[in-house]
Parts: C-alpha cells; sequence; structure tokens
C-alpha cells in the first residue's frame, strides 16, 4: 500500500462521520477558519493577501493554514495570529495530526478542489472553493463553488473571493512576514545582491552568459554577489561561475535562512519561483524573470503595491495556454510545457542582461524618492 493510500484511508471514518453532519453556512463571524492546500511555496507565500484579508474581517478568529513540512519554519513566529499546519499527504502520521484538530466553522480550498475532502476530514461544516475543478468527484464535498472571475486578475487577489462579503484593504507591511533577524552566517560582508538562479522547471532557466554578465556588472558597481540554487543545482552556480569569482549557495540553508539572507540583500533577481515570492514577501527590491509564466497573473496584487518590484517578460507566441489549476481562463497566458517540447527557453533568452539592469536602476530610483 502507498503512502498517500494510508493517508486517504486515515481520513475515511472521519469522511463518514462528518458527511452525516448537517452542513452550516458560517454566518458573519467564523470563530476557526481554516485554508487547506498543500501548493508549492511560491503559491503558498501567495495566500498572504488571504491571510490578511481574513485577519482584518476577523480579528477575533483562530486562523489555521496547512502547509509542507519544510515551508513551516516561515511562519513559526505566527504572522498574523496564523496557526501553520504541516501537512504532507504521502505521510499518514502527518494527516493523523491534522485529524486530532476537529471542529471548522469555515474551510478555503484554493487551487485544488482535492484538499476539501481533507476539509471535511478535519470536520469543516462549510467548504468554500472555486468551481470548475477536474474530475468532478474533487469538488464533492465543497458547500460553495465561486466562479473565476471572466477579466484578468491577480491570482492572491482573486483568492480574496473566498472570504465574500465587503473586505477592508489590506497592503504589505515590513516585518510581517519575515520578522527582522540577523543575517545568516552564510551572507557575505557588506551590502550584497542575490541572483536566485534555479526554478522548478529548466523551462524558467535564464542563459548562463547572461547571469554571468549581470554579476560581473553588479560586482564592478560594488555589490558582492550571491548566488543561490535550490538543492540539486548547484552546476547551474558552476556554469555561471566556473572561476568562483562570486559567493555561492547551493541549496544548503534551510528555507527560514534563506528568507533571512533575501530580507538583508540590496537587491535580488530571480525567476519565476518560489525564492521570488520570499524575497518579494520580504520587501526587498526584485527583479522578477518570467517566461513561460503569466507575470500579471502573479505579480499585480494590490496587497504587494509598496513592495519595490519589477516583472520582466517579453511576448511570445507559444504562451497560449489558458489554464489555471485545471480550469480553463481564456485570459490566462501560460505555458507548462516540458523542456522536450519547448525551444531551448526562448521566452527566457529573450529577457537581456539591459533588460534587467534597467529594471535595476528603476528599483533604485524608487527607493532614492
Amino acid at each position: 500500500m502507498s503512502s498517500r493510500t494510508a493517508a486517504r484511508l486515515a481520513q475515511l471514518p472521519w469522511w463518514l462521520r462528518n458527511s452525516l453532519k448537517f452542513k452550516r453556512p458560517p454566518g458573519d463571524a467564523p470563530s476557526r477558519i481554516l485554508v487547506c492546500h498543500h501548493l508549492l511555496l511560491g503559491d503558498t507565500l501567495m495566500l498572504a493577501p488571504l491571510i490578511a484579508a481574513l485577519r482584518a474581517r476577523f480579528p477575533q478568529a483562530h486562523i489555521a493554514m496547512t502547509v509542507d513540512p519544510a515551508m513551516a519554519t516561515l511562519f513559526s513566529h505566527r504572522p498574523l495570529g496564523l496557526h501553520a499546519l504541516p501537512f504532507d499527504p504521502r505521510a499518514p502520521d502527518s494527516v493523523r495530526t491534522l485529524l486530532r484538530q476537529q471542529g471548522w466553522d469555515l474551510a478555503l480550498i484554493p487551487g485544488d478542489n482535492r484538499y476539501s475532502w481533507l476539509a471535511l476530514a478535519m470536520g469543516a461544516r462549510w467548504i468554500r472553493a472555486f468551481s470548475g475543478d477536474r474530475p468532478a468527484y474533487k469538488s464533492w464535498p465543497v458547500s460553495e463553488a465561486l466562479s473565476y472571475p471572466n477579466t484578468p486578475e491577480a491570482w492572491p487577489d482573486m483568492n480574496l473571493r473566498l472570504i465574500g462579503g465587503s473586505l477592508p484593504a489590506v497592503k504589505w507591511q515590513p516585518g510581517l512576514w519575515i520578522p527582522e533577524a540577523h543575517k545568516p552566517d552564510a551572507a557575505p560582508e557588506g551590502p550584497y545582491a542575490v541572483l536566485h538562479l534555479g526554478a522548478s522547471s529548466p523551462t524558467k532557466f535564464w542563459p548562463a552568459e547572461n547571469w554571468r554578465a549581470l554579476a560581473n556588472t553588479l560586482a564592478d558597481r560594488g555589490l558582492n554577489v550571491v548566488l543561490t540554487t535550490g538543492p540539486g543545482e548547484g552546476a547551474l552556480a558552476n556554469s555561471v561561475d566556473p572561476d568562483r569569482r562570486h559567493a555561492q549557495i547551493t541549496g544548503t540553508l534551510k528555507l527560514s535562512e534563506m528568507a533571512r539572507l533575501l530580507a538583508h540583500a540590496r537587491l535580488v533577481v530571480s525567476p519565476d519561483t518560489g525564492i521570488l515570492h520570499l524575497a518579494r514577501l520580504s520587501g526587498t527590491p526584485t527583479v522578477g524573470l518570467f517566461g513561460p509564466g503569466s507575470a500579471p497573473l502573479y505579480t499585480d496584487s494590490r496587497y504587494f503595491d509598496p513592495v519595490p518590484f519589477r516583472a520582466l517578460q517579453k511576448p511570445i507566441a507559444c504562451r497560449n495556454q489558458s489554464t489555471l489549476f485545471k480550469r480553463n481562463l481564456p485570459w490566462v497566458q501560460r505555458c507548462s510545457r516540458p523542456l522536450d517540447a519547448c525551444p531551448p527557453q526562448r521566452c527566457m533568452a529573450l529577457i537581456s542582461v539591459a533588460d534587467v539592469l534597467a529594471a535595476i536602476e528603476e528599483l533604485v530610483d524608487h527607493d532614492r524618492k
């Protein structure tokens, strides 16, 4: 039996028990709210506006969110009173721990509706999610299904629709998500820039020669340069900096340490990956390099207006897929093709070093104002 099957079987008696209970709308003041998902790092961090809006709307509520265990330390300081619940769908013990936390007035499901079944097993009396997920059985426990918008909107802002009603305006605040703390030991002395080379897919890699030219230019301007990657991506750093002119950190930091490295940087440049969104959440001036993904979909959130950020993306015909979490949204333009079906990162290669340096200058000018 697979570990995922064992985790599902652990939920079975709770599904049966809780399915017999009368569904009850949460009313105007739910006291226990669950945000239930198993998203990747970047998507999880883009739920910050949702958590902020929930806290503003329901100041006395107990708010909890399932997160991958590797991310739990990012929320250990409990921003906005958020309780992070470590969750690995392949770990039966993780699921059993969650099932001991029964009784939620409202559960919100951003992304994949399969986690509505976990919310049901945890005793959620009302489950709100977006409609259109496939196959249909994933949404059977959903009490209330909302439509995605018909016009362009940033995904972090879309999720606010799950709360319902009139919402107070919320904005990013310094020190809220990444608390002030000393630099990690791996950080260089003096001012430094972090260039994050890795990504969740090779289709998001920027050419090594571009990274090399950017790193050397920033160093010539007086910044120490730190090249970072995720675990197993050390070859990326070697290809960019074979002579070891710059510091290299290749997947050796915990996420909490990486967050501190980013928070103390003068500048971060990264492709569209979780580290990009971690840098933005820290408030550090950041340039995002977008190839196959949709820059407007993931970066145009009103919540992040106070953060100095520039997203770079070039038009290209093959960014023509319109799905988001298996829903078809005609206004979405993205690409999820694998590398073997994609000409060598054309969408990324279109972004020039000059483009990035110009964006950095804009951020510097922003800081001077």
